[in-house]
């Protein structure tokens, strides 16, 4: 069969509804460092990610800390040291030093749980945003596809291999690429999946997403590729967030936004790309 196009999806908010796991690993993980005094609520989790270089939420989770220690402007000798993870530091940002790795730790055992072999975390509850029918679609129309994410290779395998019971799909994970807005992950992807110079369209819900696809045209600029926005499900409470969240997607490049990444059928694939 011909093949007509390539699509690469992200994976959190678009494959899985990451709003109850890794958002709210991130709320618990600055809630804890801040001694209680501020959980980021999914609006401000939102404004920091529309930066388009927050797509790591480790590192989204220590900047909102940061940030809340700048603004309060506590003395040094009032802030409380939380176990091993953060310590008062007269020469540190807003007066604090963050041990980075403890901080990871902290933020995994929230979501993926307390057990390392069998998980029994926030991530064991994630609802599933599309169907395996769905990629067979695609596969049926001469549309090849994979996943490029910011999550762990493990957090990525878990739901596309054991959720939804993919074979070894093609993959590039947080381990295997610089994060985005960087494209060499999206690249890496694509030469994996063909090796003509297909159109690609990249999939995901973030303005680093979208700001992926503007950073891989500047770097192969012969090749079609085509930012698609989709809204996570978190920012569909209310039909006034839902079209501010589709404006900054489509303010930071988007080509199309979807509410579910299923609507991207082959025939609207064939439409974009004209």
């Amino acid at each position: 069969m011909q093949q007509s196009a390539i699509v690469v999806f992200d994976i959190d908010g678009v494959v899985r509804d990451v709003g109850g796991s890794y958002r709210r690993a991130l709320a618990d993980t600055v809630e804890h460092l801040t001694q209680g005094q501020f959980r980021p609520s999914p609006a401000e989790i939102d404004q920091l990610k529309s930066e388009g270089i927050w797509n790591n939420d480790w590192e989204a989770s220590q900047e909102l800390v940061y940030r809340y220690f700048e603004q309060a402007k506590l003395p040094v000798e009032s802030i409380v040291a939380i176990a091993d993870i953060l310590h008062p530091d007269a020469n540190g940002r807003g007066g604090v030093h963050i041990d980075y790795d403890r901080l990871v730790a902290f933020f995994q055992s929230r979501y993926r749980g307390t057990d390392p072999i069998h998980w029994n975390g926030y991530i064991t509850q994630e609802p599933l945003l599309l169907e395996p029918s769905y990629l067979d679609l695609l596969t049926a129309a001469g549309i090849r596809w994979g996943f490029f994410s910011g999550a762990t290779r493990g957090s990525a395998n878990y739901v596309l291999e054991k959720r939804l019971g993919l074979q070894s799909p093609v993959l590039i994970a947080m381990e295997d690429a610089p994060g985005k807005p960087d494209p060499t992950g999206l690249f890496a992807t694509v030469a994996q999946l063909a090796a003509a110079a297909l159109p690609v369209l990249y999939v995901g819900d973030t303005v680093a997403d979208m700001y992926t696809v503007q950073r891989a045209r500047e770097q192969q600029p012969d090749r079609v590729w085509m930012a698609i926005g989709v809204l996570p499900p978190h920012v569909q409470e209310t039909e006034a967030r839902s079209l501010a969240y589709a404006n900054t997607l489509e303010q930071a490049g988007a080509d199309a936004v979807f509410w579910n990444v299923q609507e991207l059928t082959p025939e609207k694939i064939e439409k974009l790309l004209g």
